[in-house]
């Protein structure tokens, strides 16, 4: 009687496999080693969970498997997670993803009857799901930290109405404004990034188990009920679409790239604003550093970080999209690659919006600096300008004269509020004295109640309206 043959190592590895049925031998090591993505998908191991026993109770439900199944199954699945959670479970490296740790887990405590969990579904159906679930959480973490620097930013701008700074453009003094005006166009930006969150949210919110692995499945699966069991709206409507769509990651990392964009924004005014030669702000000990050699120094290094980390998530979005523009339908292991660019993109934008609504509640303004910036830079030209189109100048001509006015006061190195009228006469006979209340800072912003501008009535009034934005 021959004697059977050992295993080989190569055909034990592909025992392990949960596609291993087709396969003669088992997967050279580096094929495991590159392949796998339990390293970082690990991450999802709680919506992977989650997703699953939703899935065990629609499949009882529809007789797929018995009630008594399923919970053993349920019992398994919510004691794993809890050592999950705990850290007391032992990641397999060997295990591919996340899906398959979690499934031999199970087997491990329930037997064969874990096997049956799989039945209908794909782990392409499996991690569209894990990674929406994911999202889903990732918008209501981010929604609450924006809200969070709003309210920050607003009341650094209620304690701060009475400061007027220069408004820049091309980084040159251009017209005063208002401090709270000037944080107020901030808070504009994180009201549109928060819609854009919102509105993501629209797309992430779609069930897509029940696609399989993209032609749907020939169970009897009720969707409706998983969907509902799992609180999202709807349910996706081509198989195909469900498990290669990425388009959800892909506009979460385009709105996480806006808001960094905005957070540089104000990180690089944070730092020019704190330099010598501005000294508009003052940045607390507490959040800054120091140098290793030049014992003045005095860094605003949050910000800078903030600033420097904004190329790393633009760097994600661009990654991702280059990876799906070629890709057929419907899933490809290439879609692998959109996890750690979106594990990363999450953890960097909470922690940096953490970090900037504590920059903002720590922050404090030298309105000082800030006042004798006003006076400097000839900003009430174009108020003068206005001044003569009300004497009825045309503004293009008002516009030349003023800019003449202007070399004159520079060659005398006069400031406009500094010429007395005779010399402002020499330019246009119809000046009176009245025209040096057009070259006060605060009568110029007093004089912008337009809607939305800089006037103080207009500000108070949409500090509140912006008060209640946030708690709706």
């Amino acid at each position: 009687m021959a004697t059977k043959k050992s295993k080989s190592n190569k055909e034990n590895l592909m025992d392990n496999k949960v596609w291993g049925g087709r396969f003669r031998e088992g997967t050279d090591e580096i094929v495991d080693r590159f392949n796998a993505s339990i390293a970082f998908d690990r991450n999802l191991y709680s919506q992977d969970i989650a997703g699953s026993i939703a899935y065990c109770r629609m499949l009882a439900k529809q007789e797929i498997m018995s009630q008594e199944e399923a919970k053993q199954i349920i019992d398994a699945l919510t004691e794993i997670k809890g050592e999950m959670d705990r850290g007391e479970f032992s990641f397999d490296e060997a295990s591919e993803d996340i899906h398959g740790a979690v499934e031999k887990a199970l087997v491990g405590k329930v037997g064969s009857l874990g096997e049956k969990l799989h039945t209908g579904r794909s782990r392409n159906d499996q991690v569209s799901l894990d990674v929406r679930l994911y999202v889903r959480e990732a918008i209501g973490r981010m929604i609450a930290l924006i809200k969070d620097m709003q309210r920050a930013l607003i009341g650094l701008a209620e304690g701060n109405l009475d400061l007027i700074l220069p408004g820049y453009t091309h980084l040159q003094r251009a017209q005063p404004v208002l401090l709270s005006h000037h944080l107020l166009a901030y808070n504009e930006m994180l009201k549109r990034d928060r819609q854009r969150f919102q509105e993501n949210l629209k797309r992430v919110n779609i069930m897509p188990l029940g696609s399989a692995a993209l032609a749907g499945s020939t169970f009897d699966l009720d969707r409706a009920m998983v969907a509902k069991e799992l609180g999202f709206d709807e349910i996706t409507k081509n198989s195909m679409d469900a498990v290669s769509d990425r388009d959800f990651v892909l506009e979460f990392l385009f709105a996480s790239s806006a808001l960094m964009m905005h957070m540089s924004r104000m990180s690089e005014e944070m730092v020019i604003w704190s330099s010598q030669e501005f000294g508009f702000i003052n940045l607390p000990d507490a959040l800054c550093t120091g140098s290793s050699i030049m014992p003045q120094k005095k860094n605003p290094d949050l910000p800078e970080l903030v600033r420097g980390k904004t190329g790393r998530i633009y760097g994600h979005l661009i990654a991702l999209l280059t990876t799906m523009k070629g890709l057929p339908l419907t899933y490809n292991k290439d879609m692998q690659e959109d996890k750690e660019a979106l594990f990363d993109t999450v953890d960097t934008v909470e922690l940096c919006l953490t970090v900037m609504t504590r920059l903002f509640e720590e922050i404090s303004f030298d309105g000082e600096r800030m006042r004798e910036a006003v006076k400097k830079g000839y900003l009430a030209a174009t108020d003068l300008a206005d001044y003569l189109v009300g004497k009825g100048v045309t503004f293009r001509q008002a516009h030349e004269k003023v800019g003449k006015i202007v070399l004159y006061a520079m060659d005398e190195k006069k400031e406009l509020d500094q010429l007395n009228l005779e010399e402002l006469k020499t330019f246009d006979e119809q000046m009176e004295k009245d025209v040096y209340e057009w070259l006060d800072p605060a009568l110029c912003i007093k004089r912008r109640e337009i809607h939305g501008g800089t006037g103080p009535k207009g500000v108070k009034k949409r500090l509140k309206e912006a008060k209640r934005e946030i708690e709706t």
